[in-house]
């Protein structure tokens, strides 16, 4: 090779990449664009930060509402995310995300060669706590592990968040704050309200409207989902199927009202026998299309009636009316954005208790207040039917 065909960066050795977060140095971001010579989009990389959110899909929803803050606080900032293979959905269409890692080993050993101005995890856990000791980063938050395999916090800010974990007093009776505020001081960010953060694709809101259109589900109809189930691992986060019923035959007593079951693989057989108690007076969303499509049938319902789960979460991030129930979990913890109802057991003794098992008979679960849930639906539909009566006024005019 003659000194001509050498290239300008292969003159000055030791190689330094370019400053760009879209430079990978396995191929040119764009077609015949020399990387070079021309970049074709330049983005530098800022403050490197990796958000570590791995265990419960709701909890991951929960977190996207701290990226507006990170970005807040850290303009121009390049921000990975490393999560379970199962939530990934979750992140994609992201605009505050560069780069969404699934967690595997292949990926462990790439984020350890790695190098990282700030390393955010949320998790509690060993797994966790374990990989963010090992990566190189200039300053880390959250959790980790000592040398004895204790999780520990990593800064003081993050202690409130520890304690809450270890302390049944603070996390049962005394804590009135929400698990975004509370996660937001642990990692040092300006706690600002921010909503979640959850995009549909072009793609999935028409075929949302083609749904709608086939099933005439028109805007004139306020659409009541019920979010039917919850995790294999909390089973006592569900109504039983004799409320639902009794749930579905009260509120399609309200004029105007169409009604959609929602759940996902496990809800498959429990919808189908709620639907079969009720005749035709629920549709039955699909639930064996995976994740996205999950959302997009969500989306459909204007009000979703759920309790504790992943779809409650969802909800929230979509910004639906939620009605949502509460026995053995924290419902302080959770934010409705006012946009809902909480329904929860106040002065039962046992409640909140994140048992998996229930050694009272479920009472939480008896006690619901199907009275008030009905009755915040036809409230709904009583402000939603003024409202937009008042819009077609205006479109007249």
């Amino acid at each position: 090779m003659n000194q001509s065909d050498r290239t300008k960066a292969e003159l000055t050795f030791p190689f330094h990449p370019p400053d760009c977060k879209h430079f990978t140095g396995y191929k040119p971001c764009f077609p015949y664009k020399n990387c070079f010579e021309e970049c074709a989009d330049p983005a530098p990389r800022g403050t490197r930060v990796l958000l570590i959110n791995l265990d419960a899909m709701g909890a991951v929803l929960q977190t996207t509402s701290l990226l507006p803050a990170i970005k807040r606080k850290y303009p121009g900032s390049s921000v990975s995310w490393l999560t379970l293979r199962n939530a990934l959905p979750l992140l994609q269409n992201n605009p505050y995300l560069d780069r969404v890692y699934s967690w595997d080993p292949e990926t462990w050993l790439v984020l350890q060669q790695m190098e990282f101005d700030l390393v955010l995890n949320a998790d509690k856990t060993q797994r966790s706590a374990a990989l963010t000791m090992s990566l190189h980063a200039g300053e880390k938050l959250g959790f980790g592990l000592d040398q004895k395999g204790v999780i520990i916090p990593l800064n003081l800010e993050s202690m409130y968040l520890y304690r809450l974990g270890i302390d049944d007093d603070l996390k049962f009776r005394k804590n009135i704050r929400t698990g975004q505020e509370i996660l937001a001081e642990a990692f040092k960010l300006p706690y600002e309200r921010d909503e979640c953060v959850l995009g549909l694709t072009d793609a999935e809101l028409a075929y949302q409207e083609q749904y709608r259109r086939e099933n005439r589900l028109d805007d004139r109809k306020l659409v009541v989902g019920f979010n039917t189930g919850c995790s294999t691992l909390y089973p006592n986060k569900k109504m039983t199927i004799e409320q639902h019923e009794a749930l579905i035959n009260r509120i399609g007593e309200i004029p105007d009202v169409k009604m959609i079951l929602l759940g996902g693989p496990e809800d498959t057989g429990r919808n189908a026998e709620i639907a079969r108690r009720v005749g035709g007076k629920v549709l039955v969303t699909p639930t064996q299309e995976g994740t996205r499509r999950g959302m997009v049938y969500e989306n459909v319902a204007d009000v979703v009636i759920t309790g504790d789960s992943f779809g409650m979460h969802l909800a929230i991030a979509l910004k639906k009316f939620v009605i949502a129930w509460f026995g053995l979990s924290c419902w302080t913890e959770i934010d409705l954005y006012d946009r809902g109802e909480k329904l929860y057991t106040a002065g039962l003794f046992c409640a909140p208790c994140w048992k998996k098992e229930c050694p009272h008979n479920l009472e939480c679960i008896q006690m619901i207040d199907l009275d008030r849930i009905v009755g915040c639906v036809g409230e709904y539909a009583s402000r939603r039917s003024s409202n937009q009566d008042y819009l077609d006024c205006l479109r007249k005019r």
